[in-house]
């Protein structure tokens, strides 16, 4: 199951980043580097980067962790050749996706910033989502395994 290996260092690297991020709004951390035009901060700090009362940096923290966990786990031999996971991945990093892309156009359309480090995260999660589909591809033409938990 190479594209729950992918996943899981796909999402290591997406728990990173967002933990950076999260950490950043919560002002324990300096300034972000992201170019000249501060595109970043005007980004982190709008009223926009908080959602339900959290950080929205903190959302991609539990999120790639999810998919993290769950890509480990698919990868113990109990569940390698369970579909389970695989549906699991596909499921949750396709929420990622659609979250992102209202988070993509608040930064367009209402911040008028475009955040660098939240361009690298919304292309993980993506990369999450075409190599998790492409998995559930891949399993459906081997036979797909037990369907079973």
């Amino acid at each position: 199951m190479r594209h729950r290996m992918a996943v899981a260092v796909l999402a290591l690297a997406g728990l990173l980043l967002s933990l950076y991020l999260t950490l950043h709004r919560l002002g324990l951390t300096g300034p972000l580097t992201c170019g000249a035009d501060n595109s970043c901060d005007k980004v982190q700090s709008s009223v926009y980067a908080d959602f339900l009362g959290l950080p929205v940096a903190a959302f991609g923290v539990g999120g790639y962790l999810a998919l993290l966990v769950v890509a480990l786990v698919g990868l113990q031999p109990r569940y390698v050749q369970r579909r389970a996971p695989t549906l699991l991945l596909v499921g949750l990093s396709a929420l990622g996706v659609g979250f992102t892309a209202y988070l993509k156009y608040l930064e367009i359309f209402k911040i008028g910033a475009i955040c660098r480090w939240c361009l690298v995260s919304a292309i993980l999660i993506t990369a999450i989502l075409i190599v998790s589909g492409a998995g559930m591809r891949g399993q459906s033409a081997e036979g797909g395994g037990q369907s079973g938990g």
